[in-house]
């Protein structure tokens, strides 16, 4: 019965085969919710913190999404860990977030990884250990986690939680500026242009300067221009 009374929400959130309704949506996922089935407490979680189909309510959110997170439903916690991270709907906490971060990642949910990366590397709620930032995300970024990836880059470029490592850094910036991360794409122009860890090739600086600036990072737009006044 739980599982039909999810179905039927889905097909109104979406609305396949009727018109979209995310009132219904919601009411026919609260009926399973109620009886324990934790996809539908999150999905009735994601509609309350979206205000579709029933008004906003944070605090609504946070105590259905906590309500499938106990079950071990990993997008759910990594929800609620957000939440506790913003204060919204609950108080602020980035100790409880980053336990909450940590349930999910180590289900292997990249953003909770990277996430937690993130805690660990600002020391917020947890106690500051870039090895262990960089651990978490290693993890996110071999999932193609791109921020995981930039972050991983600087890690390794500034020698914090690893040996300094220009190669490696340049092959992680490399990784998040195929998928357009603007300041992974300025980040690697810079490598080019100084000739760390890669060959020096201010033509290849130019070029991923010139992907940076059209991503909208300044620094980007004004290193392409200092390249191209140079005749570079």
């Amino acid at each position: 019965m739980t599982i039909s009374q999810y179905q039927l929400g889905a097909l109104y959130q979406k609305g396949k085969g009727i018109d979209q309704d995310f009132s219904i949506a919601a009411s026919w996922y609260q009926k399973a919710a109620e009886q324990g089935h934790a996809t539908s407490q999150y999905q009735l979680g994601s509609l309350y913190q979206e205000g579709r189909g029933v008004d906003q309510d944070f605090s609504t959110a946070a105590s259905w999404y906590q309500k499938a997170a106990e079950q071990g439903h990993a997008t759910s916690q990594y929800q609620l860990g957000a939440l506790y991270q913003e204060g919204r709907g609950v108080d602020q906490d980035f100790s409880t977030a980053a336990s909450w971060y940590q349930k999910a990642a180590e289900q292997g949910h990249a953003t909770s990884q990277y996430q937690l990366g993130a805690l660990y590397q600002e020391g917020r709620g947890v106690d500051q250990d870039f090895s262990t930032a960089v651990s978490w995300h290693q993890k996110a970024a071999e999932q193609g986690h791109a921020i995981s990836q930039y972050q991983l880059g600087s890690l390794y470029q500034e020698g914090r939680g690893v040996r300094q490592d220009f190669s490696t850094a340049a092959n992680w910036y490399q990784k998040a500026a195929w998928q357009g991360h603007a300041i992974s794409q300025y980040q690697l122009g810079l490598l080019y242009q100084e000739g760390r860890g890669v060959r020096q090739d201010k033509s290849q600086a130019k070029e991923w300067f010139g992907k940076a600036c059209d991503r909208g990072d300044q620094n980007g737009c004004d290193a392409y221009r200092v390249l191209n006044e140079l005749g570079c």
